[in-house]
Order: C-alpha cells, then structure tokens, then sequence
C-alpha cells in the first residue's frame, strides 16, 4: 500500500470534513490534488478495501437491529447463506467456527419489522434463529490503524443506552440517500441533497446535528478488515455472572487487542453466553494467545468461554434503517 492509500484510510476513517467540497478539504491537508485523492478512493473501493466512504450510525439510536445466528446443516450451509444474505435487512452475514455457524446482523426501521425479518428467515431456511440484541456497549467503533488497531480516547467507559428516536419525513429521505455511502465527485453532499430532496447546506447541517447528539457514530472512509490483511478474527463469547458484566466489560474494552465489546441477551438454553469482544488479527495463533492472556489478566479461566473465529464472509455492507420507499415517501 503506498503512502497516499495509507494516509486516506489512516487519517480519514473519523471526522471526514462536513463541508462543501470535502475531498478538496483532504486534498489540501494531504498536499496533493483533489482529482488525485477521488481516483484513490475509486481505486480502493473497486479492490474492496474500501466499502464506502460515509456514516456509521450508532446501534439503536434510530430502528432497531440484531446479531442472530442459526446452525445450518454443514450440505447445507452455502444455499442457506444465500437465502440469508439475500434479505434486505441483513448487513452481515459469516460463517464461523461452531455448531452455530452461520451468523447475521439484521436491521430494520422498527422492532416489528425486524421480528418479521427474523421469522422469513426462520421460514425461508427451516433452521431456528436466535436473536442476541444488544443491551450495553463497552466499546464499539470498528475503525482501523493500518499501525495497529484504533481505540477511542476513552476507551472502557460504558456507553449509556439510548431509546431509538422517530426521524421525520426529511430525515428518513436524507438517511435513505445516505445508506450506500458517498458518490465520489467534488460536491458530494449536493449530490446526496438531490436524492434527498434537501439544499446541499441542509444536508451539511443535518448531518452535523446528527453526529453531535450521537446519531451518527463516525462519519469517514469505512474499509474491510479482511482486506487490510486482518484475516484471522474472532468473536469471543463468555459466561459471565450479570453482576461481573460490567466490570469485565469495562476492562475488556480497554485492551488494544480487543476492537469491539458489548453485552447481548443470553438466549437460554441454546446460548448462555452474555459478554462479547472480537478480536481482529493478521494470523490466528495471535490471536489464540491473546484470549489466553486476557482469560489469565482477569480470572476468566473458571468462566466458560468461546472462540468462534471466522471462516467465510458471505455479505458485508452499511447498515440499512430506512427502507427504500420509506425513503422516498
């Protein structure tokens, strides 16, 4: 990677400029051109490096949302893959290493549609779904340093939930325009105005409200770990009781390995499991040792615990809140 993709997807993954000619913006703090900085992003997110240059709205401040896991029958697995990632509501969809092997993040304007999403699936696939909403974020931002895995300033500080508020009409346009990301061309934000029937300086402003009261969770380049090299990940799962939730949770989320931790709903008695972090790593007996070392820096060996690490990803795209003629009504 050259030293113009790696200061594109280091430095611009958060506070992406909101302002009228953005690229322009990143251009001059870069010391180069703007034509120079859209042909790199192009570039990036034709080789899938890049997903999409935009927002990451923060799980369950707007709809509602889900991690749900079925175990398909391993003849079986890739026809239900497909029937699982091709439902709109579904973002992500991978297969891991467990009886539970296919697992999904569902999304949806409200919790009876996501319910809804949730029985097709079961229909659809004739596996029983379990749904994991979350309760509490520890830490939860998925940015990348191409030098080492990002943390927030405040790392192990408990998110505070948050009740999920209605959108207007105008918003609902403007998040529906917004779900596939940016187009890259010099006035993008004009362009997302368009779609969304709004004046270019409207669309700004918005989404700077939106970031301020937290809507919005970062606003950048959003890039795909496996391409960065980030191969061997793994999604650890604990047994904790309630009461220690909390606290582990906390310094959990404080280790630089761990790049996302939260706490789900147990569903009981197929899934016991309350405390989750994922650990991205470039080879997997890295990542091995250090579940291992965090199991032995904070007395979890006597708490049953899983690895589940990834082997196949099937879908990986924004979160969609807003369904397309929701969007447009």
């Amino acid at each position: 990677m050259d030293s113009l993709d790696f200061r594109l997807i280091n430095e611009f993954q958060r506070d992406f400029p909101l302002e009228p000619q953005p690229f322009a913006e990143i251009a001059y703090r870069l010391c180069i051109d703007e034509e120079t900085v859209l042909a790199a992003l192009q570039r990036l997110r034709e080789t899938g490096v890049v997903s999409r240059v935009g927002a990451v709205f923060a799980p369950r401040r707007v709809g509602a949302s889900t991690l749900a896991a079925l175990a398909a029958p391993p003849d079986r697995l890739e026809e239900i893959a497909a029937r699982v990632s091709g439902r709109p509501e579904v973002n992500h969809n991978y297969e891991r290493e467990h009886r539970y092997n296919l697992w999904f993040v569902v999304t949806a304007c409200d919790e009876a549609h996501l319910a809804r999403a949730l029985e097709a699936i079961e229909g659809d696939t004739d596996c029983k779904v379990i749904s994991l909403p979350l309760e509490h974020e520890f830490y939860i931002d998925l940015g990348f340093d191409l030098a080492g895995v990002c943390k927030s300033p405040t790392p192990g500080r408990r998110i505070e939930n948050q009740a999920a508020r209605a959108l207007s009409a105008t918003e609902k346009r403007l998040m529906g325009a917004l779900q596939h990301g940016l187009d890259l061309v010099p006035r993008p934000f004009a362009r997302l105005g368009e779609r969304a029937e709004l004046a270019e300086d409207e669309v700004i402003a918005t989404l700077k409200r939106w970031r301020g009261e937290g809507l919005i969770k970062r606003f950048g380049v959003v890039v795909r770990h496996h391409e960065l090299g980030y191969t061997a990940n793994a999604m650890v799962v604990w047994d904790l009781p309630d009461a220690e939730v909390e606290r582990i949770g906390g310094l959990l989320a404080a280790e630089p390995e761990v790049t996302l931790c939260y706490q789900r709903r147990r569903h009981r008695p197929e899934w016991p499991y309350n405390l989750y972090c994922m650990i991205h790593g470039r080879e997997r007996a890295g990542v091995e040792r250090a579940v291992a070392a965090l199991r032995e820096r904070f007395g979890l060996s006597d708490y049953p615990h899983a690895i589940l690490f990834s082997r196949r990803r099937f879908k990986q795209r924004g979160a969609h809140y807003v369904a397309p003629a929701a969007a447009h009504g």
